[in-house]
């Protein structure tokens, strides 16, 4: 049972509250039959959503209920204070960052923005960051690293923009950059992804001590239509492709690929952000605890070993 039976979730819910409205309207106790309809919504939603396929956690990934990188930001830290532009070119949109106050901890957190709207979607680029906004991060990294603030990066991009306008710009060698560098900052990086994480265009913003990904989360070398077209030449079977590329942060925590699984709630992130908020901000105060204890030589080394594990298994797998 995938999300396609959510419409009967959906449909058991409108009768609900149209048994709520008659029941009020005509002063008649319905709560016995109320109560027996939500015990079947929750046993469908708990069937639903322990059964999700890949496909069915793309498409969680991908709605646009689901918070944001500026919604974790706002949420998770009390002071956010936003910095803009490359020092190059220009400000990338799709790509948020700046100070922020995590209880008493002055961190660097950055963060690939999408929209809440079409209107807001045009205006970050659907979250596909320009080769200015990857450096844009990259400044603030070394910014961060001169005044000895933990960095903490929220992943949530299809891909990096590849039009002609970031190509001309140098897209590759400023993705390349990126992971150069983060592999020798030696102050602590944890990096988690919220929604999509696609391409170098996340992991320019990956190369972390730890990564962290939500339940309903994906994380890839593409995204499926993509590895449909290059491997079939047919992006229709993006929903088979999703199948044989591990693609789940199940799959990625069992090849040691990712660190840790954040619990959604049921339903998915979007159901109840709250939590999940909670939850990430007792996580990030423990790990940044435990990774500042390390010495500079330490941090290095162990981020170096852990991405060489990754290089090796990744070549044996394949």
């Amino acid at each position: 049972m995938g999300l396609d039976s959510e419409t009967k979730v959906i449909k058991l819910e409108k009768k609900i509250c149209e048994l709520k409205d008659f029941s009020k309207a005509e002063n008649i106790d319905l709560s016995t039959e109320i109560k027996i309809l939500q015990s079947k919504i929750d046993i469908f939603k708990n069937e639903i959503y322990t059964n999700l396929t890949p496909w069915d956690k793309v498409k969680l990934s991908r709605l646009q209920d689901r918070p944001t990188s500026l919604d974790y930001i706002n949420n998770v830290f009390s002071t956010f204070i936003e910095l803009h532009g490359d020092r190059t070119y220009g400000d990338d949109p799709s790509i948020v960052g700046g100070l922020a106050l995590l209880e008493d901890i002055v961190v660097t957190v950055i963060g690939q923005q999408k929209g809440k709207n079409t209107k807001d979607n045009i205006y970050r680029n659907f979250g596909m960051p320009h080769p200015e906004g990857y450096r844009k991060a990259l400044r603030l990294m070394k910014q961060a690293q001169k005044f000895k603030r933990p960095i903490i990066c929220f992943i949530d991009t299809p891909g990096a923009y590849c039009g002609i306008g970031a190509e001309e710009r140098c897209q590759g060698e400023a993705i390349a950059r990126n992971l150069i560098e983060m592999a020798n900052i030696d102050v602590p990086i944890i990096s988690i992804v919220i929604g999509e994480g696609g391409s170098g265009g996340a992991l320019a913003l990956s190369v972390s001590d730890e990564i962290w990904m939500l339940e309903h989360s994906i994380y890839s070398i593409l995204s499926p239509e993509g590895f449909a077209s290059i491997l079939w030449k047919d992006s229709q079977r993006a929903e088979e492709a999703s199948k044989i590329m591990k693609i789940t942060a199940e799959d990625l925590k069992q090849f040691g690929i990712i660190d840790k699984i954040i619990k959604e709630p049921l339903g998915g992130v979007h159901k109840n952000p709250i939590e999940c908020y909670s939850e990430i901000k007792g996580l990030l105060i423990e790990t940044i605890n435990r990774l500042n204890s390390m010495n500079k030589i330490t941090l290095t080394s162990k981020r170096y070993e852990k991405y060489r594990a990754i290089g090796e298994f990744m070549l044996g797998y394949n």
